[in-house]
């Protein structure tokens, strides 16, 4: 077997021994996807073709089995690929001449995509991809089309053609750029017809196909051809230098770690109000050294302005990324921001450009016009998405895209996908039918809320009620471990997400969780700034940290005590709006704060009265800060009545002092949730619903004020206590 330097060996026999033809085919996908020098996240297809009974006619059949349209190889399961009888999808070829002798070749091509559900096997409701005649029309049992970047550095190479021949020999022919499909399928099909020795095929500008009649055999063949690959573009590139001399040698230094995460906490803000002009775009930034390489290079200027070559990268990053010859040794952040923003205006004039100079009749309307990729010297890449997922997944693609520059300029000269040909994959209308059929966006898609005080209860409710409904979460709380533990209850339950991880924090997921002490303005700031890194900035704030300090027996609630209680439910909500609101202002886009105030603040109670008083003081604040805020900003507040299930501020010593202060029966050894129990039950019994009033109740409310749904509503205070009438407005 061969010692591979470029790629991890993964097969296993004694666990491929165990699976079936169908578990083999999922077994080899995801070792192949596992590898991103293999192929990159969603990229890349296998398939296999297996004698199996039909269930109709209880005779033998070739069965192809083929990973559908969507999924990722690495996570695919069996139920992501498609089966289709073989013998019925060779049959369209007569379908496809028939059509396409009538001058319908490219309609023909769509059209075809269609017809692969009257060849599917056993009612399987996987949609098929549209590289199914690829895996169909080669004779090989086993077929993996791959996207490695040694491979693809060779098809955007200007001499594809001569090179694979020096590199491969006739084990591998050449097709030049088709668009896939069945003209492509058709196309490697007479290359094996006339080339019967040929195990492989390099695809133009795309990647490469290789196949063999056992799976094992076509999975080490694989790797083979890419390792073969990888060795030659290594050896040419340290022929001419290596790192040193990469991308024409280095024009521009990285700064220090805490310089350049300044610079990117103050831009990203700023950045991401300016590419989310029709829809909020999510942030992920990356600085690691092989990037920056490129970013600080002479010739990054070039060769981003060529754009990517292979579709799949391109489908994500888009024709081209921006690129800002910002200075980072002589500029500072102001002439880095006119840069920025001369850049921006450029960009949408180019791609409004290229879209009117390549569209179709048919051609669905015009997609945002921002870049999806930003080039800072010095700072790095800046990636946007409609989620952390899928902006880590761009910033994957364009690694894999600046690691095909690599290859491709050490041993020739990089070339990318003309622009009608990059246009029509754009914008084709099977790629906008899939775009279509996705499920629609949640309420708070495309959100960040910031949930201080989630380390427990109202906060900890209200982080899990908004992640259901799509919004990445920071979990913020003065105890670090809390907030962690919140954020991996969420990212346990709903995933971290695909893509690369990057750098710090940007390899966050859904969920981050973040320590800061409200009491403190500087924490403050160095939270909303890590929450910047993290996600490119923020939508909304809630802040449901609170203390209570009960009097003393005396009725006496001694100085620091006071000092402490207005420090955290009022000075503490001022002065995360205050930061808030610097970041809001940078972003331009609109926000929501939302603050806890109490039913207490218009109810008075002995024993009290630091509390009491102090939530009195938050609801003028929600007041005030609505009109020091708008019209950027809504801030509303929620006014709990007592929650005592769930709710850090009632341990077990304060529970039965609030028990023994109503008289109501207890004993000393009764479990705490019996006492709880039993407490809230004594306050619900005093409103109107008697229902006790729990921390999913609160998160209920917090939810309506930070969406949409109350979009008017600002400067008010929503009660959510049961009906207290002691509390209403008098």
């Amino acid at each position: 077997m061969t010692k591979y330097q470029y790629v991890d060996y993964l097969w296993d026999d004694s666990h491929a021994a165990k699976l079936d033809p169908v578990e083999r085919l999922v077994y080899r996908s995801n070792i192949l996807g596992t590898d991103q020098r293999i192929t990159n996240t969603g990229g890349g297809n296998t398939s296999s073709k297996i004698h199996q009974k039909d269930p109709l006619s209880g005779e033998t059949v070739d069965v192809l089995w083929v990973k559908g349209s969507g999924g990722d190889l690495r996570t695919s399961k069996r139920e992501n690929f498609s089966s289709l009888y073989q013998d019925k999808v060779m049959g369209l070829q007569s379908v496809y001449a028939a059509r396409s002798d009538k001058g319908l070749k490219s309609p023909a091509e769509d059209e075809m995509v269609g017809m692969y559900k009257h060849t599917t096997f056993n009612l399987n409701p996987r949609p098929t991809s549209i590289d199914t005649p690829l895996h169909s029309f080669i004779t090989g049992r086993h077929v993996d089309h791959m996207h490695p970047n040694a491979i693809i550095a060779i098809a955007a190479s200007e001499n594809c053609e001569k090179l694979t021949a020096e590199i491969f020999g006739s084990d591998m022919a050449y097709v030049p750029w088709m668009r896939p499909g069945f003209e492509l399928g058709l196309a490697m099909q007479q290359i094996e017809r006339d080339q019967p020795d040929v195990r492989a095929i390099m695809m133009g500008q795309h990647g490469f196909i290789a196949w063999h009649d056992d799976d094992k055999a076509c999975y080490e063949q694989t790797l083979d051809m890419i390792e073969k690959a990888s060795a030659f573009i290594e050896s040419r590139y340290e022929a001419k230098g290596g790192h040193a001399a990469a991308f024409g040698g280095a024009k521009y230094e990285t700064m220090g770690d805490k310089e350049r995460l300044a610079i990117a906490a103050e831009i990203m803000p700023w950045l991401r109000g300016r590419v989310s002009g029709s829809r909020r775009m999510i942030g992920t930034l990356q600085s690691d050294d092989k990037l920056m390489r490129f970013v600080n290079s002479n010739d990054a200027a070039r060769l981003a302005e060529l754009g990517t070559s292979c579709p799949d990268h391109f489908l994500r990053t888009k024709i081209k990324p921006l690129y800002v010859d910002w200075n980072p040794q002589k500029e500072d952040i102001a002439a880095l921001e006119a840069k920025l923003e001369a850049g921006l205006t450029q960009y949408r004039l180019d791609y409004a450009a290229y879209y009117e100079a390549c569209k179709h009749d048919n051609s669905p309307a015009m997609r945002d016009a921002n870049p999806t990729v930003v080039l800072i010297p010095g700072v790095g890449m800046i990636a946007w998405g409609k989620n952390k997922s899928e902006s880590r997944v761009t910033a994957e693609f364009y690694n894999c895209a600046v690691e095909v520059m690599r290859g491709a300029e050490a041993i020739d000269r990089y070339i990318s996908l003309p622009q009608q040909e990059a246009f029509d994959i754009e914008y084709w209308l099977l790629e906008e039918a899939k775009l279509q059929r996705m499920p629609p966006e949640k309420e708070l898609d495309r959100q960040v809320i910031c949930v201080v005080g989630a380390g427990s209860g109202i906060g900890k409710e209200t982080a899990h009620r908004l992640v259901r409904d799509g919004a990445h979460i920071v979990c913020v709380d003065r105890n670090a471990e809390a907030a962690q533990a919140t954020a991996k209850e969420i990212t346990d339950k709903y995933g971290l997400g695909i893509g690369v991880a990057g750098t710090g924090l940007s390899g966050c997921g859904p969920a981050v969780g973040l320590a800061c002490d409200i009491t403190k303005r500087d924490t403050i700031r160095t939270m909303l700034d890590e929450v910047a890194i993290c996600y490119g900035g923020f939508d909304s704030v809630c802040v449901t940290a609170g203390i209570f300090v009960a009097a003393d027996t005396t009725g006496h609630i001694p100085d620091d005590a006071w000092a402490l209680t207005y420090a955290i439910n009022v000075t503490g909500s001022y002065m995360v709006a205050d930061e808030a609101a610097k970041s809001w202002r940078r972003q331009g886009l609109s926000g929501k704060l939302v603050l806890t105030t109490s039913a207490n603040a218009a109810v008075a109670k002995k024993g009290s009265v630091a509390y009491d008083t102090s939530k009195a003081a938050a609801n003028h604040l929600v007041r005030e800060l609505a009109i020091e805020l708008a019209p950027l900003v809504r801030v509303n507040g929620v006014a709990p009545a007592t929650v005592v299930q769930g709710s850090a501020m009632f341990p077990r010593d304060r529970v039965i002092g609030s028990l023994a202060k109503y008289d109501i029966p207890y004993t000393d050894d009764e479990p705490t949730e019996s006492l709880v129990t039993k407490l809230a039950q004594f306050y619900a019994d005093r409103t109107l619903t008697r229902s006790p009033i729990t921390p999913a109740d609160q998160a209920e409310a917090y939810f309506l004020l930070v969406s949409d749904r109350l979009s008017k509503t600002t400067g008010q205070v929503i009660t959510v206590d049961g009906g207290l009438h002691e509390a209403f407005l008098r």
